[in-house]
């Protein structure tokens, strides 16, 4: 009888976990569209009063399209290559370490 106590306790505290676990991240997502939002917005100066026209809060270029809008694409893209070209490019950066000096015999 105890085990299905702790069965049930544990059950009901994973589920309080993991619902806020999505709360979170919902509610940071939402968090973080609004201040992108309220910064790029005709209204920030209204929105943002203690913010003067030449002291606007920059965003970095990469995160801004050609026309100055606000990205939502990912912009990390990975391209993956197989470990012999992985195992080259990094014996091509250790041979051109200053400390290199050649293959060694270990006797």
């Amino acid at each position: 009888m105890l085990q299905l106590l702790y069965i049930l306790a544990f059950t009901i505290l994973a589920l309080i976990a993991v619902t806020n676990l999505i709360r979170n991240l919902v509610m940071f997502s939402v968090d973080r569209d609004r201040s992108y939002a309220t910064m790029r917005s005709p209204m920030s100066q209204k929105t943002f009063p203690s913010l003067s026209s030449s002291s606007q809060l920059a965003l970095h270029p990469e995160l801004l399209d050609t026309e100055g809008n606000l990205i939502k694409d990912p912009l990390l893209v990975m391209r993956s290559i197989n470990v012999e070209d992985a195992r080259d490019q990094l014996d091509a950066l250790y041979e051109s370490s200053p400390g290199y000096k050649g293959e060694q015999d270990e006797d």
